[in-house]
């Protein structure tokens, strides 16, 4: 309360703050909680390793990758807990077949629960049909507050940014995929290495000079709402005196669209239970190490005509 109080007084701004005030103290009820539902929009990177794509199968490609692009997410929270996971759908009939594309998205949430009292989060999640709980310390982020304020719907909003380091060991096996990839083309399209080389420095959309040019870190760019003074937000975020209500990391954006606060039907907040339970760093190496293997078999199914690869990162 002490920080939200010397963030208004710094600013003056005091209506906001009694709405604060009031709010506090509802918020701070024995029973309270709230239900946050986010809109995510994620920017979309695609990959074909099959090079003749009938237009039918463009248009599919099209559609499907929209459908990962966008989806809707449940944050139920109390004081100290959230559960954050998306909400069901029904897939489209056939859609799962995917007209002998394959399609790998990286970057969703199962079920994500956090503790900002304990400082502790796990995440319940699959991976090829395998179940994970990861279990771990929740990140500490370095907010830096801003001097900027929008609304989102009837609740004022402060910005503020973090930096976010990027996991180094998807970094490096994508890398590495990418290699074994040029050097699959080499021997297969009968190219020498010096024109392979030539090649490859004036093809600067080329997966490895993607990667290669993928910066080693991200801002994240948060608003937050005191007037709900929950230290809350959607999957990983959190530390802002506040709720936040919107993020964005450059590649994906979370908006939040609806807030319930003390609704009639209150859902457990609780942490999930099923799965191996890993850390968070055995859980990347375990995902880079099935990425890499479904890479390798991929592309010896491409070498074979056994189709094509999108992969879709998130």
């Amino acid at each position: 309360m002490t920080s939200i109080l010397h963030l208004f007084r710094a600013k003056g701004l005091v209506t906001v703050f009694t709405l604060v005030f009031l709010t506090y103290f509802s918020v701070n009820a024995q029973d309270f909680q709230g239900k946050a539902v986010y809109m995510s929009k994620t920017k979309i990177e695609m990959d074909l390793d099959g090079r003749n794509i009938p237009a039918a199968q463009k248009e599919m490609i099209m559609k499907r990758m929209k459908e990962f692009s966008e989806k809707t997410f449940d944050l139920d929270f109390d004081r100290t807990g959230s559960v954050y996971q998306e909400q069901a759908k029904l897939e489209t009939p056939g859609a799962a077949a995917g007209g002998g594309f394959r399609m790998a998205f990286a970057g969703s949430y199962g079920i994500y629960y956090k503790n900002v009292q304990e400082k502790a989060f796990k995440n319940q999640t699959e991976l090829f049909g395998k179940i994970f709980l990861v279990s771990d310390s929740l990140n500490q982020w370095e907010w830096k507050m801003g001097t900027e304020t929008k609304k989102i719907g009837n609740y004022t909003c402060y910005k503020a940014t973090a930096i976010r380091k990027r996991d180094t060991t998807m970094m490096q096996r994508f890398r590495r995929m990418a290699r074994r990839g040029q050097r699959g083309r080499r021997g297969q399209e009968g190219e020498t290495a010096k024109d392979s080389i030539q090649k490859d420095s004036t093809e600067n959309n080329s997966l490895l000079s993607r990667i290669e040019k993928e910066p080693t870190e991200d801002v994240i760019t948060a608003w937050f709402t005191p007037e709900i003074p929950v230290s809350q937000g959607p999957g990983p975020y959190w530390g802002l005196p506040g709720l936040i209500l919107e993020v964005s990391d450059g590649r994906t954006a979370l908006l939040c669209t609806k807030i319930t606060l003390n609704p009639e039907e209150k859902k457990p907040i609780a942490a999930p239970k099923k799965g191996k339970v890993v850390s968070q760093e055995e859980y990347n190496k375990i995902m880079a190490d099935k990425m890499e293997e479904m890479s390798e078999r991929f592309r010896g199914g491409n070498r074979r005509g056994g189709g094509n690869t999108i992969r879709i990162r998130g």
